[in-house]
């Protein structure tokens, strides 16, 4: 393939999942609101109990397999053995199955304790009039997870784009059609079958599109299928583990906020971090989806696993930076919008979290190398130390400066994690970052730090029209870039003498 090819389909994969986890916020705004209007504070409040519980159990339970079976699947997927392809997809669905129905079954044990534990704290009054069974019916969300993630694994380790964007795409469209009515009609008794067709919704499309890919007949017996993948669930668990620490970390910054400080506190912490994650983060995802499975395609081929980074580097910043420019200068604008003005003092905290995005991405990238070698243990260690390294600053930075100091905690965190992740890429794997990458870089974050700067100053409209030009010449820059890599107005006068 050559290198125009190569930064078309990062592209390609990009935009295409890119306007799928757009389309996700777009459903996940419009569900959180019906949910508002149907169900109440009571009902949202209800909604979020009964899935946190399922959430930390199904990300214990699961070991990660959706994940990791990526890996597994797109490791032998280049050698062109329908066989070995074949016995590596029986793999991850049996596991995907028994971690599913080990899930299932821990809900099940546990059910009047986590019916204790979530309702105790929490007075519904006359509202809801259930019990610990309501977990039992719940429980089997988890089997369903575990074996959609399965599929969906199938189809990310062999590369189906399209029918992985249809799979998150059609699941999220017919999750809110299908409950909308349950709320309506049933209102709050409408939240467990409710979230039990959600999972329903997920299993059947992620059934329905992995089916299409063509496995060969293989004899392999259960216990061969468990040995098999004995490998790929010690890297599930690995990546279970750190997942688990980083929630156990944001829990542990949220009772911090609540002790130190005041629920108001721990609220704006929230909301800004929210919208942080859930609009930038989406551009992360989109990037995930196609990058890994590629990667680990390439693990054997040093000089076209460097080149794969390097291009997904170069998209990374071209694509992220003009967005960054722009949700940073109309950011009290965006925080009013999506929640009122009493949240616009957490406008200079998300301000310091996205001037550390850029951080993040390039670190982010890196770290897919070590996934895709498979090296469990440098990876459960530079996340377990980024986690601790964020406690730790974010606390220091909230006593020193308030919650403004906790963004700046997290520049801090990814300028450190990018030293490090930048070291171990060269020290274990040889990668060095192409003079290209380092130029779009420099440039782009320069363009980033004044933003930064401008808006914040606070001198509206001032700020709003030197964040607008700022944004113009970052994306001419970006679309400048991108031509020169993929000949972009090549494709749009295709598109249009095609039309």
């Amino acid at each position: 393939m050559d290198t125009k090819s190569s930064y078309r389909q990062v592209v390609k994969s990009f935009s295409l999942f890119g306007g799928v986890q757009f389309f996700d916020i777009i459903i996940g705004l419009v569900r959180s609101k019906v949910l508002a209007e149907l169900l109440g504070t009571v009902g949202v409040g209800l909604n979020n109990l009964m899935q946190q519980p399922l959430n930390l159990i199904g990300m214990a339970t699961g070991l990660g397999i959706n994940f990791a079976g990526v890996r597994n699947i797109a490791a032998v997927q280049g050698e062109n053995d329908e066989k070995k392809i074949s016995r590596a997809m029986v793999t991850v669905k049996r596991w995907a199955w028994l971690t599913g129905i080990a899930g299932t079954l821990v809900v099940i044990f546990f059910s009047p304790l986590l019916y204790k534990l979530t309702f105790n704290k929490a007075d519904f009054g006359n509202d809801y009039s259930g019990d610990y069974k309501d977990f039992i019916f719940l429980s089997v969300i988890l089997l369903f997870m575990a074996v959609s993630g399965g599929q969906t694994a199938i189809l990310r380790g062999t590369r189906r784009l399209k029918d992985t964007a249809k799979t998150g795409l059609f699941s999220s469209f017919f999750s809110l059609i299908l409950t909308i009515p349950l709320y309506y009609f049933y209102g709050i008794k409408g939240i467990v079958p409710g979230l039990i067709v959600v999972s329903i919704v997920n299993l059947f499309f992620s059934w329905y599109y992995s089916k299409k890919v063509k496995i060969a007949s293989v004899r392999i017996s259960y216990r061969q299928s468990f040995y098999d993948g004995i490998d790929m669930a010690r890297l599930g668990l690995l990546l279970s583990v750190s997942n688990l620490i980083g929630m156990l970390v944001s829990y542990l910054i949220v009772l911090f906020l609540n002790l130190y400080s005041d629920k108001s506190e721990v609220g704006l912490y929230t909301v800004g971090s929210n919208m942080t994650y859930r609009y930038v983060g989406l551009v992360f995802t989109a990037i995930s989806v196609d990058y890994f499975p590629r990667l680990v395609g390439l693990q054997s081929d040093k000089e076209k696993m460097d080149e794969a980074v390097n291009q997904q580097l170069e998209i990374a910043i071209l694509i992220i930076a003009p967005l960054m420019i722009l949700y940073t200068s109309f950011l009290p604008f965006i925080v009013k919008v999506l929640n009122t003005s009493e949240f616009l003092p957490v406008v200079d905290f998300i301000r310091w979290f996205i001037l550390g995005m850029l951080f993040r991405a390039a670190s982010w990238t890196l770290s897919f190398i070590i996934l895709a070698k498979g090296d469990k243990g440098v990876f459960f260690w530079t996340e377990t130390t980024s986690n601790l390294l964020f406690l730790g600053l974010s606390i220091g930075g909230y006593l020193l400066f308030g919650l403004e100091g906790m963004g700046i905690a997290f520049v801090a965190l990814y300028l450190v994690y990018f030293i490090m992740m930048s070291i171990i890429a060269w020290k274990k794997y040889g990668f060095v970052f192409g003079k290209e990458f380092n130029k779009l870089f420099v440039v782009q974050f320069i363009m980033c730090m004044v933003c930064f700067l401008i808006v914040y100053q606070k001198s509206y409209p001032f700020a709003y029209a030197g964040g607008t030009v700022l944004f113009v010449i970052s994306l001419v820059y970006s679309i400048r870039k991108l031509n020169e890599r993929i000949d972009l107005k090549g494709i749009i006068r295709n598109k249009i003498m095609k039309k």
